[in-house]
């Protein structure tokens, strides 16, 4: 269902006017009821979920279009289309529409390793903004400071026709096109610019989410930023250098802003029709946020006590053929905590819901998972397994270990447990429990 709490909508030139925010997995109908979308606008969303990869060939891995109303899937963050925006929260129990947000903007910052200090959060209306403006207001307040600080400056071989000679005489252009001017030098030097690949991307997500922001501080900051980067190179998205960044002791503090321009920039998905914009997208699939958010969080728990974390790594095959040898069936575990070489957990993060052992013996586990989870511990030769699923207030108040079991015929041993989300700033130290049951 909808949330109730929606954002008051902002009557801005070129911007959305109807905004929604909806749970995912939850349904909004629309037509001409009070507070409904139009026909219209649903059949628009549809459209842009359909032309992203995430959506799949008809959109269903982002929204599916019914007759009656429109149902999310897994994927969070903002859908827009001309005329309206979609915000698709996570469903974390106990937490309102702000709360949630704060809580998913924490997972983003930890999954792609951003150092988001708490005065840039401080200007934030978590109950009033959706997503896109949150993230929007967040990069405009970083970069601001980071500008203030001073634009980084990088030594670019620059070609120039000079009366003195700077640098080196470029010969070949001298005696070719200068042959007739003499008293003209073609010159080859380094010059320090602020031209550089780090600050055109900088200008490029400025500019870019000037388009998209509708508060009128946050646009505000924006223009002025967009005025200190008039002397750099405005590049379209496509043609920004991001493999030309090199970030070292004297950048180094710009790396948590090119971390979120790209997320920013490769995010929002952009249509035109005519040239007028049509609309754009900034998703996240849950399970895989879940489980990045999970592998960082373990690896800073686990920094120091001799393990390393790996995430999608392991990839050994189930299977080689019996004639050739060839491999078959590759595995991915989504995290082995290992020591040396030796692997001594698997964990599987499962952003589903677990059933309360009361109302069900296997809690909800599917089969499917506990085989897969089986084939690890004979794959990687680990005896302790672990399917790590997201808390709600229907298992209770604690977190943690909901059950434990042992394979049958092996010594290896299945845990499944839960982190609660609700409480920002804990999830470490359930992890830290977790790990802990699984090493005894």
């Amino acid at each position: 269902m909808v949330r109730s709490d929606r954002i008051r909508p902002q009557r801005l030139p070129g911007q959305c006017v109807i905004r929604r925010t909806l749970l995912e997995w939850g349904r909004m109908a629309y037509g001409h009821g009070d507070g409904q979308i139009d026909e219209a606008a649903a059949v628009r969303l549809a459209a842009i979920a359909r032309a992203l990869p995430l959506g799949g060939s008809d959109g269903s891995g982002i929204i599916s279009l019914g007759r009656e109303d429109l149902r999310a899937a897994q994927a969070v963050g903002i859908l827009a289309a001309e005329g309206c925006t979609l915000e698709i929260l996570p469903k974390i129990d106990n937490l309102d529409s702000g709360g949630v947000r704060r809580q998913l903007v924490h997972m983003l910052a930890v999954a792609h390793d951003l150092d988001v200090s708490a005065g840039a959060l401080t200007a934030i209306d978590w109950q009033r903004d959706d997503l896109i403006e949150i993230l929007i207001r967040l990069f405009a307040r970083m970069l601001t400071e980071a500008v203030r600080r001073g634009m980084p400056r990088q030594y670019v071989g620059q070609e120039d026709d000079l009366p003195v000679l700077r640098g080196r005489l470029d010969a070949t252009r001298q005696f070719t096109r200068l042959a007739a001017s003499p008293q003209i030098l073609a010159c080859r030097f380094d010059a320090l610019s602020a031209d550089i690949a780090l600050n055109q991307i900088m200008k490029a997500t400025v500019l870019k989410l000037l388009t998209l922001a509708r508060g009128t501080e946050t646009r505000r900051i924006l223009r002025e930023l967009a005025f200190a980067y008039t002397d750099i190179a405005q590049l379209p998205v496509e043609a920004l250098r991001f493999d030309a960044v090199i970030l070292d002791r004297t950048n180094a503090r710009w790396r948590n802003l090119l971390t979120l321009a790209r997320l920013l920039l490769e995010g929002c998905f952009q249509t035109t029709s005519s040239g007028t914009k049509a609309g754009f997208a900034l998703l996240f699939p849950m399970n895989e946020l879940f489980e990045e958010y999970v592998a960082r969080l373990l690896s800073r728990v686990l920094a120091g006590s001799g393990h390393r974390v790996v995430a999608q790594g392991g990839l050994l095959h189930c299977l080689e053929d019996k004639v050739s040898g060839a491999p078959r069936f590759r595995t991915k575990p989504d995290i082995l905590v290992k020591r040396d070489t030796a692997t001594n957990l698997v964990v599987d993060t499962k952003w589903k819901r677990l059933t309360p052992i009361d109302e069900d013996p296997k809690q909800g586990v599917s089969q499917s998972d506990v085989y897969q989870m089986m084939a690890y511990g004979r794959l990687y030769q680990c005896s302790r397994l672990l399917l790590l699923y997201p808390h709600h207030a229907q298992l209770g108040e604690k977190p943690g270990l909901r059950s434990h079991h042992r394979i049958v015929s092996s010594d290896d041993e299945l845990l499944v447990g839960t982190i609660d989300l609700t409480q920002l700033g804990t999830a470490p130290e359930q992890l830290r429990a977790l790990v802990s049951i699984c090493s005894t």
